[in-house]
């Protein structure tokens, strides 16, 4: 039996953490993930949903996403489509023509010239941002996401936990804690390790 995606995991453990926090389960923002990773909006949505995206080759991706960034890159700065390629073409040392038609997403680039885009573009993940499939690029996108949630920082209670080297999945093993059976179990750990104010542990 294959695996699961790790895509998968990440989105068990947001929803976890979003229902242990009573937070709103409609937290992940869409458009957002969508201009961060160069995916269309519907295909993060289907992948949030735990549906699958349309098939694509790698040259598809790398096309559509290099087009994506363009637009956002135009969109932000005001630039037409001509001031985009010759300032490509300036820095990267194609054609103008070259540069327009990857840009327009007509064309692939070579590897040397997509290492060029993500420096140009500045963008995380290196030449994979623009050739790892939809669910890798999304989960890419999700995971510093699910590690602020999870920070110890951000909960009192899994501060305690993380302090004394308890973890959730431990205390699950046996069956489902609610927040409020854990907080008790967690006052009952720390009466027997913290000793009371002005006397010694036993």
């Amino acid at each position: 039996m294959a695996s699961p995606h790790p895509l998968s995991e990440t989105l068990r453990r947001l929803d976890e953490v979003v229902q242990q926090k009573g937070l709103s389960p409609d937290l992940l923002n869409v458009p957002e993930l969508a201009a961060g990773t160069a995916l269309p909006e519907s295909t993060v949505r289907t992948l949030l949903q735990g549906g699958s995206p349309p098939d694509e080759s790698v040259n598809d991706r790398v096309r559509a996403r290099i087009a994506a960034l363009a637009r956002a890159d135009m969109a932000a700065t005001g630039k037409r489509m001509s001031d985009l390629a010759a300032d490509i073409s300036r820095q990267l040392g194609v054609s103008e023509y070259w540069a327009r038609q990857i840009c327009d997403g007509k064309k692939v680039p070579s590897v040397e010239l997509l290492h060029g885009l993500v420096d140009y573009f500045g963008v995380d993940g290196g030449e994979a941002f623009f050739t790892a499939p939809a669910a890798d690029a999304l989960n890419h996108a999700l995971l510093p996401i699910l590690r602020e949630l999870e920070s110890p920082e951000n909960d009192p209670v899994l501060a305690l936990m993380d302090r004394y080297g308890v973890r959730s999945t431990d205390l699950r093993m046996h069956g489902s804690l609610t927040r409020e059976q854990l907080e008790r179990l967690l006052e009952g750990v720390l009466r027997s390790v913290v000793p009371p104010e002005g006397g010694q542990q036993s």
